[in-house]
């Protein structure tokens, strides 16, 4: 089937430092790698209204303009998957993602995600800025984060929402589970967040990267760990998981980033989103989205309250 793709959407820190036929290939599932390499060197991949080489390395807020035709079909299905929905209004909403979902397709998993979900509720109503495999998604969660997640119904929405983003106007708290435990009740973690040198699969702590701030304050501490809670003041990607780790504490069954086992079955790392401040587009309104611990912090507290 010919399909054309016209298309037009920014990049988000999650996605910087990709290189830009990678990014596009992930994005565009459907589509070989080097059926896109070939659209960018014909130029109908521009980057802030520039033509430029496949290998070029995304930064936070570049622009991506694309017209491309090609004999694919899209595959990403709607899928009748229940969606726990803690706030919506009429041009955006917040989820509780669970862990062990993914909050998009990529090129080897393009069914069970957030966004599959989405499809199915809400069809075409969703803001395309970020993508045709990434509709209403403004930010994301680690598969194995759980969490609050704001989608935006229509393109303004995503703008102002990202807006915020960009502006450190959104509050994101996490609870985490880390060990050894705390002596320090409280802390700031300033270090540059970046692709890992050698293991492309994960992010690092390295001098040219971008700057990431972490505040910390323990909330329960046991003799093996901290309950902490977090908040973020950047928003890079695995920036929790990598400045715990880089501290000497990192997340619990994180394997990823060498946290300890502990004999409680969880996803993986013990993480979740548990509360978004945001002013909405809808009331211009500021609103507070809270949960409780998920089943993962249950069954990890519970571990180490009957080891006190």
């Amino acid at each position: 089937m010919n399909q054309t793709v016209n298309q037009k959407f920014s990049i988000d820190e999650a996605d910087a430092n990709k290189r830009l036929d990678i990014f596009l290939a992930e994005l565009f599932s459907d589509l070989s790698r080097t059926f896109i390499q070939k659209q960018i060197k014909s130029g109908n991949v521009l980057v802030n209204n520039k033509l430029e080489k496949v290998s070029y390395v995304l930064k936070t807020d570049d622009c991506i303009s694309m017209h491309i035709s090609s004999e694919c079909e899209y595959s990403i299905q709607p899928e009748n998957i229940s969606i726990d929905i803690l706030y919506e209004d009429s041009r955006m909403l917040v989820v509780n993602k669970p862990s062990g979902m993914l909050t998009h397709p990529t090129a080897i998993e393009k069914s069970g995600t957030l966004v599959n979900a989405l499809l199915h509720k809400y069809g075409n109503n969703l803001s395309d800025c970020n993508g045709l495999n990434r509709p209403g998604i403004v930010h994301r969660l680690d598969r194995n984060t759980s969490g609050l997640l704001m989608i935006a119904k229509t393109n303004a929405a995503y703008e102002f929402l990202k807006k915020q983003m960009q502006e450190h106007n959104i509050e994101k708290k996490y609870y985490a589970v880390v060990s050894p435990y705390f002596e320090t009740l409280s802390g700031t973690i300033n270090e540059p967040i970046g692709r890992h040198p050698s293991k492309p699969e994960k992010m690092a702590v390295v001098y040219d990267g971008k700057p990431s701030v972490t505040h910390y304050k323990v909330l329960e501490n046991f003799s093996t760990a901290s309950l902490l809670e977090i908040v973020l003041e950047t928003g890079r990607t695995h920036q929790i998981r990598v400045h715990m780790s880089h501290i000497g504490h990192p997340i619990v069954n994180d394997s990823l980033y060498g946290g300890r086992k502990f004999p409680v079955k969880t996803q993986e790392q013990v993480l979740q989103a548990f509360s978004l401040k945001f002013t909405s587009p809808d009331d211009m309104c500021e609103h507070t989205v809270t949960i409780g611990f998920d089943d993962d912090i249950i069954r990890t507290l519970n571990y180490l309250r009957s080891k006190k």
